[in-house]
């Protein structure tokens, strides 16, 4: 629960810790929270949270939370000149709740980083959802982001890619995404909130595991280009690592779901 003030204990300690110049890496490879450096925080996720919804997920990547809606495909809302005479319009929306930090400001939906976050979002799924499938249509894909703690951006595509599969729309591949940092010489995979606060350079990868395709590639600041391939390899293995986790939670869900329509 919020502590004085509105703020989450946990996050007002771990920016006082960071800010005081935290060791990020132990001397004997052990991270903030006891990670090594390419292993993922805990994943965990469920298909089908809204009946109403053609598709939804919830993920949960260490504490950050994400929740995925998708409706579609289905015929074009508003102005039909946006309508696509070979392939379908993906409509994307980013949102932090007002919850989901420390911070209780107000963030509207046209800020510039959800902007930011929506446009990356659209670019991944466009890249991955078989589009001229459905021409003329629209789908849209809502992502919230309920508690914040680092890898937004890659929680709301893991939380989207299984929502996508839920409402039954054909993809290429399951796109996967994940972060990587570059700290102490060392590139470190799945940074939570600490490290991205460290202000190192990071990268955020989205990736179509079975083929190797990247979907969208972000780099916040500079790296030299001697270690731009390990930081780049670290965050495909914790793609990889994802769409390990991602599989599963499909055959889980389908297999619920046949049992029950088998009874």
């Amino acid at each position: 629960m919020p502590g004085a003030g509105g703020q989450w204990p946990w996050r007002g300690a771990c920016r006082d810790r960071a800010m005081a110049g935290l060791e990020l890496l132990s001397d004997e490879g052990y991270r903030v929270d006891g990670r090594r450096a390419g292993e993922l925080r805990k994943v965990r996720a469920r298909m089908g949270v809204f009946a109403q919804a053609d598709g939804s997920a919830y993920i949960e990547q260490g504490n950050t939370k994400a929740l995925a809606v998708v409706y579609g495909p289905h015929e074009m809302r508003g102005s039909r000149s946006k309508a696509l005479h070979d392939r379908a319009l993906v409509n994307c929306q980013y949102s932090m709740a007002t919850f989901s930090t420390g911070e209780r400001k107000r963030r509207p939906h046209g800020d510039r980083k959800s902007s930011e976050m929506t446009l990356h979002l659209k670019q991944t799924f466009e890249a991955a959802i078989l589009t001229q499938l459905y021409p003329r249509s629209q789908i849209d894909i809502y992502v919230q982001i309920l508690q914040a703690d680092g890898g937004n951006y890659c929680a709301c595509v893991n939380a989207a890619t299984l929502a996508t599969i839920d409402a039954g729309i054909p993809m290429r591949d399951y796109v996967c995404a994940s972060s990587a940092g570059f700290i102490e010489d060392t590139p470190l995979a799945d940074l939570n909130y600490v490290e991205e606060a460290a202000g190192g350079p990071q990268v955020a990868l989205a990736l179509l595991p079975k083929s190797d395709q990247i979907a969208l590639l972000e780099m916040n600041s500079r790296l030299h280009e001697d270690h731009l391939e390990q930081v780049i390899e670290a965050a495909s293995k914790a793609c990889k690592d994802v769409y390990a986790v991602l599989d599963q939670v499909v055959r889980d869900h389908v297999h619920e779901v046949t049992t029950l329509l088998g009874e």
